[in-house]
């Protein structure tokens, strides 16, 4: 067999059940019909229903009204995975996000609710999904959306940025405490244009700017992370565990080169 024949057998994730959180929109939505087009049943959750049904490949996501933040609603959605499909394979926290709010005068309280959500909702979903994913014979894989803004300064975001940051010691950790049967990653995830894009670069100009200080010379999109989401959940990446992995398109070009010649252009020519 050809090593292009083996690739897309091992991609081929019929009978095989997922569960992304914050499948709806957004990245999460592309990762969910992704998986949906290799073979995979897939369960989303968010706390609205989307606006129109994900599906792909003839398949359609089972959608499960959802606030992580409330164990008992998570723990919910994992027994419709089991009940609808007897197992649970995947795992993508995927659900996460935070306004821009100034660090000096924030309340508590929003702190609180941006970290629930981008760090303890994860390590919730994991522990409610540990005991199907641990009782199977062939295990279970667990990939935690991260972003960027944990691993730089993350000005007017950082309770995101610490709890994005504390997704890395999440996978390392439960690596180590449930390997080899389940493994565990962190996708770390760069700078992406999706509907809410406006929100944080402005129009297609800013995206363009933006996409200039890149080494890649772009924003990244859905499909961008959905293909790498994929790839680590399938056996192609059976000895990865435990790790960050970096889709940023390169991360950042450093400031001191833009500010050196006052234009990011004539760095990136590109």
């Amino acid at each position: 067999m050809s090593g292009s024949a083996t690739a897309s057998s091992e991609l081929d994730l019929t009978g095989k059940t997922v569960i992304v959180t914050g499948g709806t929109k957004g990245i999460g939505r592309v990762i969910t019909t992704t998986f949906l087009e290799h073979g995979a049943d897939v369960v989303i959750c968010a706390r609205n229903a989307p606006d129109s049904p994900v599906a792909a490949n003839g398949k359609e996501a089972v959608f499960v009204a959802c606030d992580v933040r409330d164990p008992e609603q998570v723990k919910a959605v994992a027994q419709v995975a089991l009940d609808r499909f007897g197992r649970i394979d995947v795992l993508v926290n995927n659900a996460g996000g935070a306004p821009p709010a100034d660090s000096a005068t924030v309340s508590p309280r929003f702190n609180e609710r941006i970290i629930a959500l981008n760090l303890l909702a994860p390590i919730t979903f994991a522990q409610a999904v540990y005991p199907a994913m641990s009782t199977q014979e062939s295990g279970g894989v667990i990939l935690n959306i991260s972003s960027v803004s944990g691993i730089r300064p993350n000005p007017a975001g950082v309770a995101y940025g610490a709890a994005k940051a504390g997704l890395n010691n999440v996978a390392e950790t439960l690596a180590t405490e449930w390997g080899p049967k389940i493994r565990v990653l962190t996708i770390t995830v760069g700078l992406i244009v999706t509907e809410e894009a406006n929100l944080f670069y402005g129009d297609s100009t800013g995206v363009d700017r933006v996409g200039a200080t890149i080494p890649a010379r772009r924003m990244g999109t859905p499909d961008d992370i959905a293909g790498v989401v994929l790839f680590l959940a399938s056996p192609l990446a059976k000895w990865m565990t435990g790790t960050n992995v970096m889709v940023h398109g390169g991360g950042e070009i450093p400031a001191y080169l833009a500010a050196s010649t006052g234009e990011v252009t004539q760095i990136n020519k590109g």
